[in-house]
């Protein structure tokens, strides 16, 4: 099947605008690296997943599904990443946190505020600002 110029195109331009994993790895070096000039880095807890129940009724056995991210790997980087652990990964893992695209300081607080808002995110309002300084800090844009 050949593809035509316009399709390579838009799929260069897109791959080129999103950027390749090793250039955001770079990216979140760098942004741990500033961060941990501006805050003591602290260690950070690890959440035992809970165990999954099971109920029997009758005829009828259910059991729980874990649907949330399942990751051991958490946010590093001192306070930012204390708040960053503490509201993101109840709904998002870190990896797909760590993936995002950069983002001006504007725009992700603007994100935080829809999730928030909108989707109703128990994201404590004392750590909006440590969340967006994180994010902000890991896309490289002010």
């Amino acid at each position: 099947m050949a593809l035509s110029p316009s399709v390579v195109v838009v799929a260069c331009v897109t791959l080129f605008a999103i950027g390749t994993p090793a250039s955001r790895s770079h990216r979140h070096a760098e942004a741990m690296a500033e961060l941990a000039t501006q805050s003591n880095p602290e260690p950070t807890a690890r959440l035992a997943p809970a165990a999954p129940s099971v109920a029997t009724g009758g005829d009828v056995t259910l059991r729980s599904v874990h649907v949330f991210p399942d990751s051991d790997r958490v946010f590093e980087g001192g306070t930012a990443a204390e708040a960053m652990n503490s509201n993101c990964l109840a709904c998002h893992s870190a990896g797909m946190v760590l993936n995002q695209p950069a983002l001006s300081q504007t725009t992700w607080k603007d994100e935080v505020d829809k999730m928030r808002n909108t989707d109703k995110a128990p994201v404590a309002p004392d750590d909006v600002a440590a969340i967006v300084a994180y994010l902000t800090a890991l896309s490289g844009k002010k």
